[in-house]
């Protein structure tokens, strides 16, 4: 039998000349904007999108400043606008438009120019001028004046040079393009934490950032004393320079490793081969140093360090400069491994032979720390087999697919585990969620107030056990499962309770996790307000008075006091696309022991005071913030609660 040829199937897409396209940049920008800025976002996290355009334009500002131009940056933010200037040599006025609308164009590709540049790519400019509504560029040189305005990298003004009496230097202005970056707002923790790094970095450089002038002369010295309490610290903070190198460091009291790491003055928040070749350093240095086999656990328990080195040609892992990837400081320099080993070997062994009372307080540090873990080994071990098996069916878990770190996946930035309380919650969620990308974890009640407790706790509490093994932060952050962990209680005064004792949890023994932008409240709304017509979700007492005005009279009021009274359907809208987060930051000025102390330790009179002061009767509210009380509708009016505000 003569084999049959069957007729093949027309191709679902055809593939030929008309297929390939070549995109612009400006195009391409728009299309792809993750591989030029990250991740976009809401401006909820500190890598978010918005905050890599305000860094991309002081960047160029700050090259300035390394060479020799300028020792002034001012930089204006509004909710919508960002404004920086800087007073260097300014952009030469004939490549004024090429420099922000053709990509690779710059003058970073000359090395005698820009020996250590952060921004080498030719692109970032072109990158917040193509996502941007509006963009200004305004240079200043030598008595002339030229200026050109964008709109989402196209040129709209373009006026010729004209005659100024201004100072040399580069103005840029920019709005954020909110098709792309959807109900975004910039939050001033993060901007300040950006603007202090930079005058860090750059000892003698000032920076008015809103009205406010930020200047630093000790360098990395003055960021360890910034973000840590010295008086808690266990010996003074160790500074050394050498020629392309700065570090810090010191030991508190919490657990975990607290690192700050940069490169050619870009915070390198991923690290980098200069981060481990410091954390391997101070290892192999104190070993040498006092001649015993310490573990490298313990001599890195509870540090601070912050490090700082000048590469030439840098090799960033990606557009954003977040991981050095470089192995040599320059085409014919040393290993980036090599010279911060050997810098560290010299400097720090010369400094602890000089200062002995610094050499003592480190060695009590570290055999603490060896203390600790040889005393919690067989606690560790139990739970951890208890672990293993409750892990094959951890009714506490709901996973999900994709996790953090584990895939080269485009969403594996919003890999997210909502921590419930009760059924009822984490049903809605567990229904609803993204099976792909979000998983849900489901407390018994409230947790353990585990404040001043050693972190024993964390493997002899069941509860406490497996949720560091669902997040997989036993040895670190490293290994992080998911990218944000989100706190989702209800909005009561239990839920606030839980709140806290999980905030609690975090900073007493996993700070890092708060510290690095991963953990988040999840707001949602607490009332809806809808006709036959339309339903609007409100998420405070004022968009509900907005909202009763926006439908008229009489429209039906529900008020949501837990997650379990919102249903899957409702709840979906809530942790989508438009999910709002409040970001857990931590105030540079107060170490994590004060904070717990004030708020979860006994009652002190300050706490006392400050709940005393700031009572207020909900009735207050109402009349004070929103309407005068005889527009007040009437379900306001109902017995007064208490709220502390």
């Amino acid at each position: 039998m003569a084999d049959e040829q069957l007729p093949l199937a027309p191709p679902a897409h055809a593939y030929n000349e008309d297929s390939i396209r070549s995109l612009d940049w400006r195009e391409h920008i728009r299309l792809r904007p993750g591989m030029y800025i990250g991740k976009l976002g809401d401006g909820s996290a500190a890598d978010d999108g918005i905050y890599v355009l305000v860094k991309e334009v002081i960047d160029n500002c700050i090259d300035e400043h390394v060479m020799g131009y300028g020792r002034t940056i001012e930089v204006k933010i509004t909710d919508t606008r960002v404004q920086v200037r800087d007073y260097g040599r300014g952009i030469p006025l004939g490549k004024v438009v090429d420099v922000v609308s053709k990509i690779n164009t710059g003058g970073k590709y000359d090395s005698k120019v820009f020996q250590k540049s952060v921004g080498l790519n030719g692109v970032g400019t072109k990158a917040v001028n193509a996502l941007s509504n509006y963009f200004l560029v305004q240079s200043t040189r030598d008595g002339e004046q030229k200026s050109a305005e964008f709109s989402r990298g196209e040129l709209q003004k373009n006026p010729k040079p004209t005659k100024t009496s201004q100072r040399n230097g580069t103005l840029m202005v920019f709005e954020p393009d909110d098709t792309i970056f959807k109900n975004y707002r910039f939050i001033p923790e993060y901007l300040e934490s950006q603007i202090r790094n930079y005058c860090y970095l750059n000892a003698g450089l000032a920076i008015h950032f809103n009205g406010q002038k930020y200047l630093s002369e000790n360098g990395l010295l003055d960021l360890l004393r910034h973000k840590t309490d010295e008086e808690s610290l266990r010996y003074p903070i160790i500074h050394l320079k050498g020629e392309d190198i700065e570090l810090a460091l010191t030991h508190g009291n919490d657990y975990g490793e607290e690192h700050y790491s940069f490169v050619n003055g870009q915070y390198t928040t991923q690290g980098g081969t200069h981060l481990a070749a410091f954390r391997e350093a101070l290892v192999k240095t104190v070993r040498e140093h006092y001649g015993k086999d310490y573990d490298a656990a313990d001599i890195r328990a509870s540090v601070i360090g912050a490090i700082s080195v000048r590469v030439q040609e840098p090799v960033f892992e990606s557009q954003t400069k977040t991981k050095l990837g470089s192995l040599n400081m320059g085409p014919d320099g040393p290993t980036v491994r090599g010279f911060i080993l050997d810098f560290v070997k010299e400097h720090l062994d010369n400094y602890l032979h000089k200062n002995p009372d610094t050499k003592e307080a480190l060695k009590k540090r570290i055999e603490q720390s060896e203390r600790e873990r040889k005393d919690m080994a067989g606690v560790k071990k139990l739970a951890n087999q208890r672990a293993k098996k409750a892990n094959l069916h951890n009714r506490k878990l709901r996973d999900c697919r994709l996790h953090f770190g584990e895939n080269k996946h485009d969403n594996e930035q919003l890999t997210t585990l909502f921590i419930t309380e009760g059924d009822s919650a984490s049903g809605s969620i567990t229904m609803s969620r993204n099976v792909e990308t979000e998983a849900v974890f489901s407390l018994r009640g409230k947790p353990l107030n585990c404040f001043g407790l050693k972190k024993k706790v964390v493997y002899e509490n069941e509860e406490f056990n497996l949720l560091q093994h669902a997040l997989n932060i036993e040895e670190g952050i490293e290994n992080l499962r998911y990218n944000r962990v989100v706190i989702a209680t209800d909005a009561d005064v239990d839920g606030m309770h839980i709140r806290l004792l999980l905030l609690t949890f975090f900073l007493q023994f996993f700070p890092d996790l708060v510290r690095n932008g991963h953990v988040y409240i999840l707001e949602t709304p607490l009332f809806r307000v809808r006709n036959k017509k339309q339903t609007i979700y409100c998420y405070n007492e004022s968009e509900k008075q907005q909202a009763i005005r926006q439908l008229g009279r009489n429209p039906e009021i529900t008020r949501f006091k837990g997650l379990g009274e919102i249903s899957p359907d409702e709840f979906g809208k809530f942790i989508g696309d438009n999910i709002r987060l409040e970001p857990v930051i931590l105030q540079a000025e107060r170490s994590v022991q004060q904070i717990l102390t004030y708020y979860m330790g006994k009652n002190t009179p300050a706490r006392q005071e400050f709940i005393i002061d700031n009572l207020r009767l909900e009735k207050d509210l109402i009349t004070s913030d929103v309407l005068p009380v005889e527009e007040a509708p009437v379900e306001q009016l109902e017995a007064a609660e208490i709220e502390v505000v």
